[in-house]
């Protein structure tokens, strides 16, 4: 089996308001239902908590951004986790959440035992859905967003190709919204594209393409392809595996 690490961020799974998409969300329990049923074991890294509780819960006074993270989260998680549940249960899928930090990736224990969790759950045909525990994990405890957890998650796992799916191609040579812009397909190891790089956060999540790039080399680099594609895009993910000449993405070769 091959092994795939997929991370899903904000921007895919909300709408425009901010609200969770969710069309968007079944349609990627149905793609990596394919996946799986082609003989991928996949681990799910997937934002969107934060706009679950949002939609839940309407405070009555001003919270900081911590307490606003941490309550939206705590609720949304639990909405979130139910929510690709029952969507996933229509296909006889099972899954597993995990919750982490970011010191549970220093060698030791904590790190065996995540990673010893994880492995008997792909054993078992058991699907994990993974995030960052938001409800403990602030300021210098947290991750710079779920690229980079999704990465390390990558690399502890072995897997052979890190998908970010984000709301837009891939990197462009250009400004994305000039026509003269585009995709760059292939990305050598050690290639730099930082000129190409954009430095805006987007606007639903804390990434921007700046982490997602990041993320991209340091993960190549030890070994594991990336693809960086659109998640709005119908059918991305059997996409980029079976037709990755037909569809626009960018993807970065993994150094031997």
């Amino acid at each position: 089996m091959e092994r795939i690490v997929v991370k899903v961020g904000s921007n895919v799974l909300t709408t425009d308001k901010g609200k969770l998409d969710i069309t968007r969300l079944s349609a990627l329990v149905d793609q990596i239902a394919w996946l799986k049923e082609h003989r991928f074991e996949v681990i799910l890294v997937t934002s969107g908590a934060v706009a679950c509780g949002k939609s839940e819960l309407k405070v009555e006074f001003e919270l900081d951004s911590v307490e606003q993270r941490q309550l939206y989260s705590s609720i949304g998680q639990v909405k979130l986790v139910n929510l690709y549940y029952e969507l996933f249960r229509e296909y006889g899928i099972h899954i597993g959440q995990v919750l982490t930090m970011k010191e549970n990736f220093e060698p030791g224990e904590q790190y065996e035992n995540q990673r010893a969790c994880m492995e008997v759950m792909l054993d078992n045909g058991v699907v994990p859905v993974v995030n960052e525990n938001d409800t403990v994990c602030v300021t210098e405890l947290m991750f710079t967003d779920n690229d980079e957890l999704s990465g390390l998650i990558a690399k502890m796992m072995r897997a052979k190709t890190l998908v970010l799916l984000s709301n837009i191609d891939g990197i462009y040579d250009g400004n994305p919204a000039l026509p003269e812009s585009k995709v760059i397909r292939t990305v050598e190891p050690g290639e730099s594209l930082e000129k190409y790089i954009q430095k805006s956060k987007s606007s639903a999540g804390r990434g921007g393409m700046i982490s997602k790039y990041n993320t991209a080399r340091m993960v190549a680099e030890s070994g594991v392809r990336v693809i960086i594609a659109n998640g709005k895009r119908n059918n991305i993910l059997p996409e980029v595996i079976l037709n990755p000449e037909n569809v626009l993405h960018t993807e970065f070769l993994a150094k031997n």
